[in-house]
């Protein structure tokens, strides 16, 4: 994996999603208004097919790649949520 190239995948998606004034919904590059107490708040790892399909008709990542970035995405935004 160019970890490079994925980072760079992460900082986009990031700075495309933005939190609502209570942080219960935002809006992302892969799904309007979405609910952040289902995946961020929990610990879940749950994958969202809209965030895989993002990531491959975007950025062209394969599924170990694209859990990849979603791990570090999942983390970063559940770190903005929480202050």
């Amino acid at each position: 994996m160019n970890y490079k190239f994925l980072d760079k995948v992460i900082e986009q998606i990031v700075s495309e999603t933005k939190m609502g004034h209570d942080k219960s919904v935002m809006d992302t590059p892969f799904y309007a208004s979405f609910p952040t107490h289902l995946f961020f708040v929990q610990s879940t790892t749950f994958l969202p097919t809209t965030f895989s399909t993002h990531c491959r008709e975007v950025y062209g990542l394969n599924k170990e790649e694209t859990e990849y970035v979603w791990n570090e995405y999942r983390e970063i935004v559940k770190d903005k949520i929480n202050g």
